[in-house]
């Protein structure tokens, strides 16, 4: 039987795992200066987390989600999406009760969605995410938004639009829901099945619809805009002078809902305008979520928080011609030439790693060239050639593979002299 890779999944390899390895060390880096910490959450979750936070409008939920039932009969989903599992943690560790508020997390792992595969979309995918909980401060909003724009900027990446929009508070989407349910209902039969199911459910999901994005009546649907209360249009302007203050340029886009039920005011996506990158330019997206911590029994913890996807960071890297530095060279390959050879070899070997030396050693019997050939594929900086010879005299044969020059060295001086060439 021939096993293959699950569709929608992939190998990374390692000819590509050091550029995920680059991303996530920058990412790291970005929110040590911003002070966001980590987080790691289950993989999966109950079933009803989800359910509740996410939205059972939403297409995740109703299409998109891994759910099993386990051995004790209870319904789990592998985690679709990282705020929900970090707004749990925060409430059952009682993250509300820190002193210094609000509590600014981050997480990067692996979330599932069974979804066609498309070009940087996976059903298993890698995501970073950050979160703010605990502030209603439209100042932390430009702060999450700004903190998203760093990560792609410390990548090299330059060709990026910010847009944003006001989902508004609860008040102004009851407004806004009714006129939405006025606009489409005579219509309604012309969309699809899903979003006929929407109309009473959540209404807001239908200027989301894959299926129905170019029916006319999406275009000339009630703009939420105009439904915004005073405080509601007060908290954007604030975010909007936040941004300003950052010199952080941004678009409004009044049709920008986002696919989660959670978001309310500020909403936001970061996309690429790099031609090539294909038909979905999405990046980045996040929002405010305010209510989510009571809905699972916390206190009132406003938050607001991002995702993004590292598969699609990296394809945008392709599409702008950026890459990360390559990866560092081997310091040092060690050819042993005979059995009297092999054990001093490999003793120097771990001599050379405890002191900081990137080295490696031939282990398939190989003859001098095809050593020698190894260590060329390797783009080993140096070769330490030990032979029978070497090993009486206490010496090895230090070539330097970038002038091709060549030295006796004693092996009681080698590990300081490389240190000196190498500046380890």
């Amino acid at each position: 039987m021939k096993f293959q890779v699950p569709k929608g999944t992939q190998d990374i390899l390692p000819s590509e795992t050091w550029k995920w390895q680059r991303a996530e060390k920058i990412i790291n880096e970005v929110c040590d200066v911003y002070r966001y910490k980590e987080i790691r959450t289950p993989i999966f979750e109950q079933t009803e987390l989800f359910q509740r936070l996410v939205g059972e409008t939403t297409d995740v939920v109703q299409k998109e989600m891994y759910t099993f039932t386990d051995k004790g009969d209870r319904s789990m989903t592998l985690r679709p999406e990282g705020t929900a599992s970090t707004v749990r943690s925060f409430v059952e560790n009682k993250m509300f009760g820190y002193a210094d508020q609000p509590v600014k997390l981050f997480y990067t792992g692996p979330m599932f969605r069974y979804e066609r595969q498309q070009a940087g979309r996976y059903r298993q995918f890698v995501q970073f995410g950050a979160e703010a909980i605990g502030s209603a401060d439209p100042a932390i909003d430009a702060e999450v938004i700004a903190l998203a724009l760093d990560v792609y900027k410390r990548v090299g990446l330059t060709k990026l639009k910010l847009v944003i929009n006001s989902l508004g508070d609860s008040e102004c989407r009851v407004a806004h829901r009714a006129a939405l349910i006025d606009h489409f209902n005579p219509h309604i039969g012309e969309f699809c099945g899903d979003c006929q199911s929407r109309l009473e459910k959540n209404p807001l999901r239908i200027l989301d619809c894959k299926v129905d994005s170019a029916n006319p009546l999406l275009a000339s649907a009630p703009s939420l805009a105009d439904y915004l209360n005073e405080a509601s249009a007060t908290y954007f302007a604030d975010v909007k002078g936040y941004l300003d203050d950052a010199g952080i340029a941004y678009e409004v886009d009044t049709n920008l809902v986002r696919g989660l039920d959670y978001y309310n005011h500020t909403a936001f996506e970061i996309m690429s305008t790099s031609e090539g990158f294909g038909a979905i330019t999405t990046l980045c997206g996040g929002g405010r979520y305010n209510g989510l911590a009571e809905e699972i029994g916390g206190p009132s913890a406003p938050g607001i928080g991002f995702a993004m996807s590292i598969e699609r960071l990296l394809l945008a890297m392709a599409a702008e011609g950026v890459s990360f530095e390559a990866e560092p060279a081997l310091d040092v390959y060690i050819v042993t030439l005979g059995e009297s050879a092999r054990r001093p070899g490999f003793k120097l070997l771990g001599e050379l790693r405890a002191a900081g030396i990137r080295a490696d050693m031939d282990y398939m019997d190989r003859k001098l060239k095809a050593q020698m050939k190894s260590a060329d594929r390797l783009d080993a900086k140096n070769v330490i050639i030990i032979g029978e010879d070497e090993v009486t005299e206490g010496v090895v044969q230090l070539k330097n593979m970038m002038d091709s020059t060549q030295e006796k060295v004693p092996f009681t001086e080698l590990i300081a002299k490389l240190i000196a060439t190498l500046n380890v």
